[in-house]
């Protein structure tokens, strides 16, 4: 399956026209049309860029041992 991407903006009368793509006359086709949400410039796209990263000294070990009824 051959994929494009393509963006494009409709038009006042809400039209929206494609060209120039990669398929051939007669080419069965399916199109998908998502909202592209502009870019924040206030949003930070990296949040957790520089912080501190967890630290998971023994992540394997047993938590909450006296809760388990079927071991007391």
């Amino acid at each position: 399956m051959k994929t494009h991407r393509l963006e494009t903006t409709l038009t006042e009368n809400g039209t929206l026209t494609l060209s120039d793509l990669p398929f051939q006359v007669g080419d069965a086709v399916e199109v998908i049309v998502l909202e592209r949400h502009p870019h924040h410039p206030e949003s930070n796209p990296y949040p957790l860029r520089g912080k501190q990263p967890y630290r998971y000294d023994d992540p394997t070990e047993p938590v909450a041992l006296e809760d388990w009824e079927v071991l007391q």
